[in-house]
């Protein structure tokens, strides 16, 4: 049965976690007191996701497999997605997969995002353009026709504002059903008749480093590592390490790993309640000055005592 809800968050690690066909890690990358509105309308293949958020952020993770994700920017005023090292343009979309992507998003960021499983998006694909999906919908991003773009952002704009305003409409099956087929129309339309903006060789070889700069990561939350263990660990120099992160995070490999602790600590004490006031204020990284300062990681202090992983899979 078709449903939809409206969320609002102050808190980065419960809204990364109700954000369907995704397993994201959100790091905001500014001071200030984090808000962030998720609208979700789930049809009967078609699921629909709106997201706004105040603060600047970094988000890291991978797409769920067994589903077609796309996203793309709703606001023309805003500035540009840097996706896996693209800038991306409000006429672009993001045609995601299950690999690891890294994506920098300014302040006052709105995005809007669609999927369907694999085998409705083949059939769709088949239905609509006349044949199988194409090399263009497996790229990263594709340039869309604007008129074909402009009436894919107003109507999933529509159908969000119904979310907010009149969600019992959503609820009924022949409504939910005539916005499923035309935004699917729209999605397969704009997809199978767009260029692609692919990356390039080096911005290829640049994601991968950063991937395994992740995985490393991940395998040490607790550790406090120099930079040169971390390339070691990894076998990227340093010069190609620091190239790769300001290409597609935007900030030096220090600093994710100083914000990625920050955070880390900062959902344990709020979540399981067992870290002491000073040092959950310690770790608080929408106060922390290290957002605004860049220091280096190891110059920052790092709870030791603290065991937790970060990452957790969406059910």
């Amino acid at each position: 049965m078709p449903w939809s809800k409206v969320l609002n968050f102050t808190d980065p690690f419960p809204y990364q976690l109700a954000i369907r066909a995704a397993d994201l890690e959100l790091l905001p990358t500014a001071r200030g007191e984090f808000r962030a509105n998720l609208t979700q309308v789930c049809m009967n293949q078609l699921w629909m996701q709106r997201f706004h958020q105040n603060l600047p952020l970094v988000c890291v993770g991978s797409m769920k497999p067994g589903r077609k994700v796309i996203s793309f920017l709703t606001a023309t005023n805003q500035p540009a997605l840097h996706h896996c090292g693209i800038d991306v343009s409000p006429s672009e979309i993001i045609v995601n997969n299950v690999d690891m992507l890294h994506q920098q998003a300014g302040a006052d960021f709105s995005l809007g995002g669609m999927s369907l499983q694999n085998d409705a998006f083949d059939v769709a694909c088949r239905a609509i353009s006349g044949r199988a999906c194409s090399e263009t919908t497996k790229t990263h991003v594709v340039r869309s026709r604007p008129a074909l773009m402009s009436r894919l952002v107003k109507l999933h704009e529509m159908v969000g504002q119904l979310a907010k305003a009149t969600p019992d409409i959503l609820a009924l099956p022949e409504v939910a059903r005539a916005l499923e087929q035309e935004l699917i129309h729209l999605m397969i339309r704009c997809l199978t008749e767009a260029a692609s903006s692919g990356m390039t060789t080096g911005g290829r070889r640049h994601d991968a480093i950063v991937a395994r700069l992740e995985e490393f990561l991940e395998a040490h939350p607790n550790t406090p590592l120099y930079l040169t263990e971390i390339c070691a660990g990894i076998g990227v120099a340093e010069r190609t390490l620091r190239a790769a992160c300001e290409e597609h995070l935007g900030m030096g490999p220090g600093l994710v790993r100083s914000l990625r602790s920050r955070l880390s600590s900062t959902v344990r004490g709020v979540t399981f309640g067992d870290i002491a006031p000073t040092v959950r204020r310690q770790a608080n990284i929408f106060q922390s000055p290290v957002v605004a300062r860049g220091i280096p990681v190891c110059l920052v202090r790092q709870p030791t005592n603290l065991r937790f992983s970060h990452r957790r899979k969406l059910s």
